[in-house]
Order: C-alpha cells, then structure tokens, then sequence
C-alpha cells in the first residue's frame, strides 16, 4: 500500500499536513480527526482498511492540530470547513464519502451538507448540536479563554463562530446516506444528541449504538465499527 504526505495551501499562506492512501479505484474517504487529535493512531488503520476495501483514503490535519500550519486557538469551524475543502480541492475526485469522529463528525455533517460532491456521511459519537460544548463555554465566558490539558485552547472567537453553524442548517438540507456510531456511555457527547439527530435528519440514517463504549471506542468495538462501515457503504 502507497501512503504518500501531501502539504496542502489553505487560506493566509497556511497549509495543512495530508496522508493519501492510493488505491487503484475511483472510491474515495475522506477522514476528519477530533478537536485534540490528529490524523495519526487509529486513523492511520482505519485508512488501511479503507485500502483494502477499495478505497482511496486521505487523513489529515486540520490547521492547529498535527503538522498543520496555525496556531489551535485561531481554529474555527468554519476554518476547519475551509481545511476540509482544500482537501478535496486538491485531490479532485468526483465524488466521496466522509468519516469524521467527534467535533470531525460536525465538520464531516456541515461539509457533507454544503458540497455536492459527498455521497455519504459515516460518523462516530458525532458533536451535532452545539450544546454539546455548553461547558467549554461557560468556561470562555467566565475566564475569556478555555484551556485544555494538552495545552489547547479556544477563546470567544470559536463560538461566535460555532453560532452561525445550527444543526438546524444541517437537517434542512442534508440529502446523502448518514450513518452513526455512538457509545452509550459517552460521557464527552451525549448519546441522546445523535437519538435527536437521527430523528430530525430528513435522509436515510444508520444509527448504531454500543453498549458500553464511551468517547473512545475499544479495540472490539473499533473492529466491529469498520465491519459495519464497510458493510453500509457498500449496500
């Protein structure tokens, strides 16, 4: 398998760090990594897998996170958006599926909804509705700033932003297959946020559940998630 780096230009003389897994097909995936992560560990895997089902795959960092360019406090999702479609621009194929984990699978939904080109969505225990990150901010309106313990922080900036992305937006106007991998015992995003999301999502929407997987998945239950990934987007 070829796995070639790839140093994309984004927006003020930035660029993000990106990984192309070569396949011989014209299937493409597209991975968005969490708000502290990066595009190494498990992605790297899950691009393996991708491979070998058929599939292009490319992992990347979003600007401020991995060997992206900029600085995490200046990130937004609009920003993160941005980076997503730098992405595609520059592999240009006709059409691709997204995975996105986290604050990627909100990236993954509002790219998904704007850009003609995706033909599925797949995201795992997904931040769809801004609640979610309701203490984060209560903590910048308190303190100006929130800081995380890898030294990350985010400020007002990320939320005056955040505000003008609803998943109201998302529901009206996503029309792609969606599935959803949560864990019920996440205690960093709600299950019940992607119950609600399913349920108002005008489309066709997968929704699994693992019993006892919180916001990281286990090995077992990372496994049974690309079984069922590659299973469903196949059909």
């Amino acid at each position: 398998m070829t796995a070639t780096p790839h140093r994309i230009p984004v927006a003020n003389g930035e660029s993000v760090a990106a990984v192309h897994h070569e396949a011989p097909g014209d299937d493409w995936l597209v991975f968005c990594h969490g708000f502290l992560s990066d595009k190494q560990g498990s992605y790297e895997h899950r691009c393996q897998r991708a491979v070998e089902q058929g599939y292009n795959a490319v992992r990347f960092d979003f600007r401020g996170c991995g060997d992206a360019d900029g600085r995490f406090v200046d990130q937004t999702l609009s920003a993160k958006l941005e980076d997503i479609y730098a992405i595609v621009d520059y592999f240009d194929p006709d059409s691709y599926a997204v995975f996105g984990s986290s604050f990627g699978g909100k990236v993954a939904f509002h790219a998904t909804a704007q850009d003609p080109r995706v033909d599925a969505v797949v995201t795992r225990a997904p931040v769809t509705y801004n609640r979610a990150f309701e203490g984060y901010r209560t903590t910048v309106e308190r303190d100006g700033e929130c800081q995380f313990e890898t030294g990350d922080r985010i400020d007002h900036r990320f939320f005056d932003d955040l505000e003008t992305h609803p998943f109201a937006d998302v529901e009206a106007s996503l029309d792609v297959p969606v599935a959803i991998f949560h864990g019920r015992e996440d205690e960093s995003v709600d299950v019940t946020d992607s119950l609600e999301a399913t349920a108002r999502l005008e489309t066709d929407v997968l929704l699994e559940t693992f019993a006892t997987e919180g916001h990281r998945f286990s090995r077992v239950a990372e496994a049974r998630l690309l079984e069922r990934l590659f299973h469903w987007l196949e059909q």
